[in-house]
C-alpha cells in the first residue's frame, strides 16, 4: 500500500479556535516534551513548509528618550542605561540601510522608533520611509507605540503591511513590568490596526519573572484576539544594565521552546518568530525551536539596542539545518 501524501497547505485540517480555556493551555505546557514537540510539528507540517524560515530586519529609526517605564528598556529615559539618544533618522540613511538587508536575505523590513505615541508629523516621516522600503521590493512593518485613528488611516493608506504592538506578558503581571500604559491601551491599539486593514505583529518576552500561569494567560490573550496575528514574536529577555530586570533569574531554556510549541498549536497558521534573546541561544536550543514550530527569525547584527546573532552566522546555522528562507507571515496570504 502506498504511503498517504503529505497534507499541503490548501489540504489544511487545523482547527483555528479563539475559546482557549486556562486549564488547557497548562495541559499542553505539562505534556511530555517529546510529545508536546510531535503535537506542534505536526500543526506546522499541515500548515507550513517545516524547513523554510521567515527572515526580517529590524532597524530602530528613533532611539532612546522614550517616557515609557517598561522594565526591561533601555530605551526608557527613567533608567540609566548608558544608551545615547538618537533623534528620527534621515529617510535615506533607513533605506540604505533596508537595501543592505534585502541583499543580505530579508523579505521584511521593520522599523521600531521609541515613542510612547507620535506625532502626525512624525507619521509622514515613518510613510516616506515605507514606500521606500516597498519600492525595494521588501515587506514593511513598524512599531511606533499608541496610535490614534488618524495615524493608523495614514499609515494603511501609505501602504504598511505590518504593525507590531506586543502585548509583553499576562494582563495580570503587566502592571509588574510597565506602569506608563495600561493593558487596553495596547488592546485598543492592536483593535486600531487590524479595523484598518493592517497586518498585526504581536507577542510578548518570556523571562521576565512571570509564572507558569502568565505565560499561558499571554498566549491565550493572543490566541483569543478576534484574529490570530499574522506574526508572533516570542522574546527571551535581554537584560540590560541599569534597567529594573537586570538580575532576573534566568528562564529554563526547555520552558521557552515549551512556549513556542504552545504558541504554535494554539496559533497554528501564524509565524511564529524567535526575536530578541537569540544571542544567548545554542545553536541546538534555536534548532529545538525551530522543531516545536518557530519559523520566523530577525537576521542582523542588532535589534533595536540589543544584540543578535550575525547574519553570517544565522547563514552557517541554515545551511547546518537544511533550512532555506523565503514565505509570507500567515499561512492564509
Amino acid at each position: 500500500m502506498s504511503a498517504s501524501p503529505a497534507i499541503s497547505p490548501t489540504q489544511q485540517s487545523t482547527t483555528i479556535r479563539h475559546d482557549w480555556q486556562l486549564d488547557e493551555v497548562q495541559a499542553l505546557y505539562a505534556l511530555p516534551f517529546n510529545d508536546l514537540i510531535f503535537k506542534a510539528q505536526t500543526i506546522h507540517r499541515e500548515n507550513f513548509d517545516p524547513n523554510e524560515i521567515q527572515v526580517s530586519s529590524l532597524l530602530s529609526i528613533k532611539t532612546g528618550s522614550c517616557s515609557e517605564d517598561c522594565g526591561y528598556c533601555p530605551q526608557s529615559a527613567r533608567y540609566d542605561s548608558d544608551l545615547t539618544p538618537e533623534a528620527l533618522m534621515p529617510v535615506e540613511v533607513v533605506l540604505k540601510a533596508a537595501q543592505k538587508a534585502k541583499e543580505q536575505g530579508a523579505s521584511r523590513f521593520c522599523m521600531g522608533a521609541a515613542w510612547r505615541q507620535p506625532k502626525d508629523r512624525d507619521i509622514e516621516r515613518v510613510v516616506e520611509m515605507v514606500q521606500g522600503v516597498k519600492a525595494l521590493g521588501m515587506e514593511t512593518c513598524v512599531t511606533l507605540g499608541m496610535l490614534t485613528d488618524t495615524q493608523t488611516a495614514r499609515l494603511k493608506e501609505g501602504g504598511l503591511d505590518y504593525y507590531n504592538h506586543n502585548l509583553d506578558t499576562s494582563e495580570d503581571y503587566y502592571s509588574e513590568i510597565i506602569t506608563t500604559r495600561t493593558y487596553q491601551d495596547r488592546l485598543d491599539t492592536l483593535a486600531r490596526v487590524r479595523e484598518a486593514g493592517i497586518n498585526v505583529c504581536c507577542g510578548g518576552i518570556v523571562g521576565m519573572g512571570e509564572s507558569d500561569v502568565d505565560r499561558s494567560k499571554l498566549l491565550i490573550e493572543l490566541a483569543n484576539l478576534p484574529k490570530h496575528p499574522e506574526s508572533v514574536p516570542v522574546n527571551m529577555l535581554v537584560q540590560v544594565e541599569g534597567t529594573p530586570l537586570m538580575g532576573t533569574e534566568a528562564l529554563d531554556p526547555l520552558i521557552f521552546i515549551r512556549t513556542i510549541a504552545v504558541a504554535r498549536i494554539m496559533m497554528p497558521k501564524s509565524r511564529v518568530r524567535l526575536s530578541a534573546g537569540r544571542n544567548n541561544m545554542s545553536d541546538e536550543m534555536q534548532a529545538l525551536c525551530f522543531l516545536a514550530g518557530a519559523n520566523s527569525i530577525f537576521y542582523g547584527d542588532k535589534l533595536l539596542t540589543t544584540d543578535n546573532p550575525m547574519t553570517n552566522h544565522d547563514r552557517r546555522l541554515f545551511e547546518r539545518l537544511g533550512l532555506h528562507s523565503g514565505g509570507s507571515s500567515y499561512a492564509n496570504d
